[in-house]
């Protein structure tokens, strides 16, 4: 079904892999230089004609477009208004799709909403009011163009299969584009996705990218890479099952995703009236990768990711042969995620020997895709769901996907069964939206199943769980009244109706500046849109409290910082961090509270030492060996240290809140993503790593770490930084920084990103 190339391969004509150099230029009838190779993928193509640089081992990336909805766009603007903003220089778009409902905290989603409108007014933007599409449906529809890139700041920014490479950031990245920066990587390696075959009936996109994440997210095979999709599977496909596809590649911990584009995608533009958008992109006559993942989709079956991760995946006839040995595996694995907080079981769900499921969803930027959703509808027509426990939820993605569903039919065969068909709305996949019973199973075409997505909340007792699956077997299951079968075992006769866009729809609703600014424009600010708190420089010595200690294996960003509810208050950075860890560690808040007392004593140029009295035998042993340490030169503040910290979201909030709780530094035996370390430099914290065993540390929940002289560290690009725990003993400690860019260290030591736009 799938197999991973232990080395790097070349690609002949864009159909034969060939894993020999010499066996490459037999094929190719000349020579082959791996290095001019690797520049034929279409990857590379992109990010050259983007990056500024001149130097395309250090590219300095400028997007064409950006994206934001109204979980991220509020602080975003913030911050770039705080370091000089004037005009937004490149086209950018504010959606409303996660706090669309306006249903908890009274006025505040409605007013960061009047927030962007005002802002897209005053400074060029595009607004796209709520209802109307989640944020990557309306970049599909309306942005993505072939050779283009995209920056958003959600981490499902994804519109390969258009043609596009699309990345989603933390804000502070959108932040550097919005002053006229770039975006600084080093140039990623690429990935060739090879697909052979055709689907089978009743396989969808969902079951092909899970059997991909499966393949490939434990053992990091694409981690921080492109993925290049390739090979004559792809042509077999239509554009929204690449889309359907390319949307959860996020999971793979992947950089970015790039497709060969053919005569399908230009319909996709034609239908959606930018025909001149297209652009034909494929790798050329002989092209180098430095990976290749072989996909024959038509052994693909119908998949499900079991809680709590994309990657706990079987096929669902693999679950329904060994149900009871599976649903233990799961429990014993959820002892990791959950922390033991509640008492967790799926045997109750096992009813007459079947998986009986309470809850099925369809929706967001994954499921609620045209094709999907007519899919659906085929099954369930004439069939209905019963009146017991088991719901049907439908979300299409956009106003105009639900508008065609409606004049053929769709919409209708979906009530007609007992589902309930609803507007554009991301809420289902955070948590925000149709949260289940306390102990209830929920499946859904979504793309994330961590801990809480569901609505959970571990602190108060309450636990529910997902597993995604493909829209089609969501039907399918649904049609056998919640109890779990795949698509494939249903006799149905899909009728595949054709797409008709109706562009009227977003011209009369949303509100597109067409770049022009208007600067007489007043900003709308609601009573919980509050400024940034300043932030300090990093100082010459640094003493770190250590107030969280996290050993599961993957710390995800909503363990950082929970999704769902706490969404409201991300117009306000101090309301917000009272959230942070909350659900992981919920003494955390507390004890970095504590901490940050000194580091405000010192600002206020008083003795950290009388408002934390702990303080006095670490000073102490701290003076024993070194001379000269005093408040002027001295910074005291909180760390966490995590496994693998980061994996999931964008949500530069992971960081900031950390930050305005007084956070200098993260420790980590790695990083599970480049936007989460990317989000620590940026709020102007330490992305340490360690190379000690997490179960032999050093260091302890409630230890203090000195690190002497960390200014100069950074500013001399210190390879290796000394530290020490302040103990009965002093014990040395060695922590690196990794590869950080002149621009990067020099965020740090101005203290966060906003600082550093200020001079």
């Amino acid at each position: 079904m799938i197999k991973l190339y232990d080395k790097g391969v070349y690609l002949i004509n864009g159909r034969e892999i060939v894993e020999d150099i010499r066996e490459a230029e037999a094929k190719a009838q000349g020579a082959v230089s791996k290095e001019e190779a690797a520049k034929q993928t279409m990857a590379y193509g992109i990010l050259k004609e983007h990056n500024t640089s001149g130097n395309m081992e250090r590219l300095q990336i400028k997007f064409d477009k950006l994206t934001s909805h109204d979980i991220t766009f509020v602080g975003i603007i913030q911050t770039a208004r705080a370091s000089g903003l004037e005009k937004f220089p490149i086209p950018y778009v504010l959606t409303n799709c996660h706090n669309s409902l306006c249903a908890v905290g009274g006025t505040i989603n409605e007013d960061d909403h009047m927030f962007g409108l005002s802002c897209a007014k005053k400074y060029g933007g595009v607004y796209v009011p709520p209802h109307q599409a989640v944020i990557h449906q309306y970049a599909r529809e309306m942005l993505a163009g072939g050779g283009r890139m995209i920056l958003g700041s959600d981490s499902h920014t994804r519109y390969g299969a258009l043609g596009t490479m699309a990345m989603g950031e933390g804000g502070p990245e959108l932040v550097k584009q919005l002053l006229n920066k770039t975006y600084d990587i080093k140039m990623p390696g690429v990935i060739g996705i090879y697909l052979d075959g055709e689907p089978i009936k009743g396989v969808g996109p969902q079951d092909v990218a899970l059997a991909i994440i499966g393949a490939t997210f434990g053992n990091g095979y694409v981690n921080n890479k492109v993925m290049e999709f390739v090979g004559p599977g792809v042509e077999k496909l239509s554009a929204d099952f690449r889309i359907g596809i390319d949307v959860m590649t996020t999971e793979t911990t992947c950089l970015s995703s790039i497709w060969k584009t053919d005569e399908k995608i230009r319909e996709f533009y034609e239908i959606h009236g930018r025909a001149e958008d297209y652009k034909e992109l494929s790798p050329g006559a002989v092209t180098y990768y430095d990976g290749m993942v072989y996909v024959n989709l038509s052994e693909i079956r119908p998949m499900i990711a079991m809680p709590f991760h994309p990657s706990n995946v079987y096929t669902i006839d693999e679950v329904n042969e060994n149900l009871a040995d599976i649903l233990r595996d799961v429990e014993k694995k959820a002892l990791v995620s959950l922390d033991g907080a509640v008492e967790y079981s799926l045997q109750s769900k096992i009813v007459d020997g079947k998986l009986y499921v309470d809850q099925g969803l369809i929706a967001g930027c994954a499921g609620g895709g045209f094709e999907n959703i007519c899919a659906a509808a085929d099954i369930i027509r004439g069939r209905y769901i019963g009146s017991d426990e088991f719901t049907f939820s439908v979300y299409p993605a956009s106003t105009p996907i639900y508008m065609e569903m409606v004049k053929n039919g769709a919409a209708a065969d979906l009530m007609a069964s007992g589902a309930i068909v609803k507007t554009a709305f991301c809420g289902p996949c955070f948590g925000a939206g149709d949260t289940p019973a306390n102990n209830a199973f929920s499946i859904r075409h979504s793309t994330r199943n961590f801990p809480n997505r569901e609505g959970s909340k571990l602190q108060n007792g309450q636990i529910s769980s997902v597993a995604l699956m493909d829209a089609r077997s969501i039907a399918a299951t649904a049609a056998n009244k919640g109890f779990l079968i795949p698509a494939t075992a249903m006799d149905v006769e899909y009728t595949g109706p054709k797409y008709h866009f109706d562009g009227r729809i977003y011209a009369n609703r949303v509100f597109d500046s067409k770049g022009a600014a208007d600067p007489t424009v007043e900003i709308k600010f609601g009573p919980n849109i509050k400024d940034w708190p300043a932030m300090p420089a990093l100082p010459e010595n640094l003493i770190l409290k250590v107030v969280s200690e996290i050993h599961d294996p993957v710390t995800t960003t909503d363990e950082l910082i929970p999704s769902g509810e706490t969404s409201s208050y991300r117009s306000n950075p101090l309301g917000l961090a009272e959230f942070a860890l909350s659900r992981k560690d919920p003494a955390y808040v507390g004890r970095a509270k504590e901490v940050q007392k000194a580091q405000k004593a010192i600002e206020a140029d008083t003795c950290p030492r009388g408002v934390l009295e702990e303080l006095n035998p670490v000073m102490d042993k701290i003076h024993e060996k070194f001379e000269g340490v005093k408040r002027g030169n001295l910074g005291i503040g909180s760390t966490i240290f995590a496994v693998k910290p980061g994996d999931g979201s964008a949500r530069e909030q992971a960081a900031s809140c950390q930050k305005v709780l007084g956070g200098w530094a993260n420790i980590a035996n790695e990083y599970a993503t480049k936007r989460y370390r990317s989000n620590l430099i940026n709020w102007g914290m330490l992305p340490f790593v360690t190379e000690e065993d997490h179960e032999h540390l050093s260091f302890k929940n409630g230890d203090y770490i000195f690190i002497p002289y960390v200014r100069k560290a950074v500013e001399k690009k210190a390879e290796a930084v000394r530290a020490y725990v302040i103990g009965d003993e002093i014990k040395e400690l060695t922590l690196t920084l990794g590869d950080l860019t002149d621009v990067e260290r020099e965020i740090i030591l101005k203290g966060c990103l906003i600082n550093y736009y200020k001079g």
